[in-house]
């Protein structure tokens, strides 16, 4: 009975909560108050799949749920992005019957990295994706390593990983398990030789901290590494970029599949990757993939097309304090060859750590805008003398950088200013400031 009635409370609570358009974490909270030990009491399917990482966890849940339900199998995820602990007892129980059984093939859980421990305290996933480990948000997160001990306490014996293999840190899970499944991409023609970064997460090995090298950097601390001193190195792959052509938008898996990309980015072709590598767990063939994956957008806000008067424009959602995707977002816009003006908003540092720290800024890239394909570069928010003494130390002229406090006039000096396309770079705090003032585009 106390099942019943906790599951049947977080149905109505989620049923009110998407009335008013919100929710997705009261009803798992109220439910974990009525029944701490609730999710170890539900019947859960075949299929536990569970994905995490630093960066790119939504939207590689948005993927492979795409991907699954196109090819008839039915998946309980959660679309909101809730993903901590409250908001993933939210999905289980709403997806579950009164009886306590979730009626999907798969159960598709996006976790937080940093309270995974607490939502697989009863959940044991039968497959556990890792994306990546990066130096995130300091207040929160810490450093790498931090993060990498928090995510071990969540992983149970008898669970596959599913790891990136081109990164040190996330590759160090896998050490002395043979059933870890290993997806990265081959050395390709957008790889350096040399680090193209403002720092260097990869310099020392996670095992043993000696010096590491790499025969190839595919971005940051992403690539083909090898321990100096005790061989660890990077794992051979089960599943592979073996080519891309971000100019063509075009990429290519185990050397036969080829994925027209809608995100020209080397960010989004490794979610990509990571969702083709768990639908062919699942058992779904590689050409059904390759033919759902062509030009998909993503429907989680992360990139919205929008019009601002006769100009057309991209919205790129990268994650404030987090230094790699800015990097991501800002090489999009370099690569651009039509050309392209830039506007990047820091108007909220946080959504719940209110420290006003912007040394994250100092670790992004801003020198990748120096390039012949950008031309205006507008700054705006509270944060834009902050964001103008970065650019200081930057090599991009001056007189092509404009200022704006107010997010309105810099919105409105864009619409009066060119022709160009238009990047615009903020975070989900600042998002719907810029997009107020834009035309959506459907």
């Amino acid at each position: 009975m106390k099942r019943f009635f906790t599951i049947l409370i977080c149905k109505l609570l989620r049923f009110v909560g998407g009335l008013l358009g919100k929710g997705s974490s009261l009803p798992g909270q109220v439910a974990l108050k009525l029944c701490p030990d609730i999710l170890s009491r539900v019947e859960l399917p075949e299929y536990i799949i569970a994905v995490t990482g630093s960066n790119g966890k939504t939207s590689t849940v948005e993927m492979i749920a795409h991907i699954l339900q196109k090819n008839g199998k039915t998946v309980a995820w959660n679309r909101e992005g809730s993903n901590q602990i409250e908001g993933v007892t939210t999905l289980v129980l709403s997806s579950a019957t009164l009886g306590g059984k979730v009626r999907s093939d798969v159960l598709l859980i996006e976790s937080d990295e940093r309270f995974a421990r607490y939502t697989f305290r009863y959940i044991k996933p039968t497959h556990y994706v890792i994306t990546n480990l990066y130096r995130d948000q300091l207040t929160r997160n810490g450093h790498p390593e931090w993060v990498y001990d928090a995510i071990a306490d969540s992983i149970h014996d008898g669970t596959r990983l599913i790891l990136n293999a081109d990164d040190p840190l996330v590759s160090r899970f896998g050490a002395g398990k043979e059933d870890v499944i290993w997806f990265g991409a081959d050395r390709l023609s957008s790889d350096t030789d040399t680090l193209e970064s403002a720092y260097n997460d990869g310099a020392y090995c996670p095992v043993c901290k000696a010096p590491m090298t790499y025969s190839s950097y595919h971005y940051n601390h992403i690539g083909h590494f090898a321990c100096t001193k005790c061989g660890y190195k990077r794992h051979d792959t089960d599943y592979a970029i073996t080519a891309v052509d971000l100019d063509r938008g075009v990429m290519e898996i185990d050397g036969k599949y080829r994925i027209s990309l809608a995100l020209k980015s080397l960010y989004n072709i490794y979610n990509i990757l990571a969702a083709y590598t768990v639908a062919r767990v699942v058992g779904v063939d590689g050409e059904k993939i390759a033919a759902e994956m062509g030009d998909y957008v993503l429907k989680n806000g992360r990139v919205i097309t929008f019009t601002l008067g006769k100009r057309k424009g991209t919205l790129l959602t990268s994650k404030h304090e987090n230094s790699i995707s800015y990097d991501q977002s800002l090489r999009v816009a370099r690569d651009y060859k039509e050309g392209c003006d830039v506007l990047i908003i820091v108007d909220a540092v946080s959504r719940k750590y209110f420290t006003s720290d912007v040394s994250w800024l100092w670790d992004i890239d801003f020198d990748m805008l120096d390039s012949p394909n950008v031309g205006e570069i507008v700054l705006a928010g509270k944060y834009v003398n902050d964001l103008a003494a970065r650019f200081d130390y930057t090599g991009i002229p001056k007189d092509r950088i404009k200022l704006f406090a107010d997010i309105p006039e810099a919105v409105d000096h864009l619409e009066n200013g060119g022709e160009r396309y238009i990047y615009a770079i903020t975070c989900f705090s600042d998002k719907a400031k810029f997009l107020a003032r834009v035309k959506e585009d459907q």
